[in-house]
C-alpha cells in the first residue's frame, strides 16, 4: 500500500484535529493508554494521532465522540452554531446507532457495515 501525500491544508486539519483530541482526552482524565485500548491501537498511535504525525481515520470517530461524551462534530471542531443551520447529517437516531456499533467488537462492526454498505447498494 502505498501512502499517499496530502495538501497543506488537510496536514494543517490533522494538526489542530489532534491537539483537539488531546485537549479533550485530558480534560476528561482518560490517559493515552486508556484511549488507545478504546480504539483498539497503541499509545504510540494515539501519540501520532495528537501530534498530527498520523491522520485519525474516520472510523475512529465515533468511538472518540463516546469516549469524550461529545459529538463527532464536536471532535471535529464544529460548534452547535455551525451546525444549527446545516440540516445535513445523520438524524439523532442513526447517530445513536452509529456509536452503539462503534462500541461493538470489531467482527461485529464489520457485519454492521456490511449489511448497510449491500442496503446502500441496492439504493
Amino acid at each position: 500500500m502505498t501512502a499517499m501525500a496530502i495538501s497543506e491544508d488537510e496536514r494543517e486539519f490533522f494538526i489542530q484535529l489532534g491537539a483537539r483530541v488531546a485537549e479533550l482526552r485530558k480534560a476528561k482524565n482518560i490517559t493515552q493508554i486508556q484511549m488507545a485500548e478504546l480504539l483498539g491501537v497503541s499509545q504510540q498511535t494515539i501519540n501520532s494521532y495528537e501530534v498530527g504525525r498520523r491522520r485519525i481515520p474516520v472510523s475512529a470517530l465515533p468511538t472518540l465522540a463516546t469516549a469524550l461524551t461529545i459529538s463527532i462534530e464536536e471532535v471535529l471542531g464544529e460548534t452547535a452554531t455551525q451546525n444549527k443551520n446545516n440540516k445535513r447529517g445523520p438524524a439523532p437516531k442513526l447517530q445513536k446507532q452509529v456509536e452503539i456499533i462503534s462500541q461493538m467488537p470489531k467482527a461485529k462492526q464489520k457485519l454492521a457495515t456490511d449489511l448497510l454498505d449491500a442496503i446502500i447498494q441496492q439504493s
